[in-house]
């Protein structure tokens, strides 16, 4: 029964390829025919490019591609046109660029947005701050006016209490934008209430750094060899799309010794706040929150020595906007 399986299985096999020897040895066969008559069509010792050319003079193709003038393909492209071209001022009028009641002035009539002088003023901090040393008015706010890459920004940031400046710092500067979401920003800084005025040169970066954190970093240089060093940052963490929680840090550093305004060298005072805002648009938010301030080394033993407090926590509340 096996052997019988066998052969039925072996024949079926054999039947299976036949066709396919077969449709293989007629396309050898054509293809040898083919060549064969190719090759018994040319002279003798001639190739195929030869042969094809000997053809074509003799079915008269190769002397009509003689007679065509190939000399000016090159100048497809330019060069003078035809005398039956088209005139290319054919619709203009008689009128010409410039020239024509439809004309524009010499004058630029489209300019691009970077073009363009705005202007903006944050007051990213604008409250009444209540603490056991008693109460006070504290602003931040920053503005500027210009173009995309160059323009006029003015920071001020202050303390009001009994009706006096404890403190208060105004920049004037020119900022440029090095790269995107960064400014360059070069200008002058003023110190003015809680002693003699001090004047510096300011150079710094503001801009907003990975992962959302607006940054601000300015080095000074005073009279005498003051230097000093301010470093801020905050961040929004969007609880909902209106009420935000905002994180500020800020550190101030100097180098020299300014007791007539309680200033030590070195770490001189730091501050971290938390404030709670509601947007009821992107422009106007009030805020509550708490803020801890605290000076450290020479600027804590002056402050000790005048009846000042090292360190303080204070509630806050104000409202922040912008336009």
């Amino acid at each position: 029964m096996k052997f019988k399986l066998n052969k039925i299985a072996l024949a079926t096999a054999l039947i299976g390829l036949a066709p396919l020897v077969w449709a293989q040895s007629m396309g050898s066969e054509h293809q040898g025919h083919g060549r064969a008559g190719m090759v018994s069509a040319l002279p003798a010792g001639a190739d195929s490019m030869s042969a094809m050319a000997s053809t074509s003079t003799e079915t008269g193709a190769r002397p009509a591609m003689e007679g065509m003038d190939h000399g000016n393909m090159g100048d497809a492209q330019g060069g003078t046109p035809p005398d039956d071209a088209r005139d290319p001022h054919g619709y203009s009028g008689g009128y010409s660029l410039g020239v024509g009641k439809y004309a524009l002035s010499e004058t630029r009539q489209l300019k691009l947005a970077d073009e363009h002088n705005f202007g903006s003023l944050l007051a990213n901090r604008f409250e009444r701050v209540n603490s056991s040393y008693g109460n006070s008015f504290s602003y931040e706010a920053q503005a500027w006016f210009g173009r995309d890459y160059d323009r006029l920004v003015i920071k001020a940031e202050g303390d009001l209490a009994e009706g006096k400046v404890p403190q208060a710092r105004t920049e004037a500067l020119w900022g440029h934008a090095f790269a995107p979401f960064w400014d360059t920003q070069l200008g002058l800084r003023s110190d003015s209430g809680g002693g003699p005025e001090r004047r510096w040169l300011a150079a710094g970066v503001q801009g907003l750094a990975p992962y959302w954190f607006d940054v601000d970093v300015t080095a000074y240089l005073g009279e005498g060899g003051r230097t000093a060093l301010r470093l801020s940052a905050d961040y929004d963490i969007l609880l909902t799309q209106r009420l935000i929680l905002q994180p500020r840090v800020e550190v101030n550093l100097y180098g020299q010794e300014d007791k007539e305004r309680g200033i030590g060298s070195s770490l001189s005072s730091s501050s971290a706040g938390l404030r709670l805002r509601y947007e009821f648009s992107r422009q106007i938010a009030p805020y509550i929150g708490v803020e801890w301030k605290g000076k450290y080394g020479a600027t804590a033993d002056l402050a000790r020595s005048a009846g000042e407090p090292t360190e303080e926590s204070q509630w806050v509340a104000g409202v922040r906007f912008w336009f």
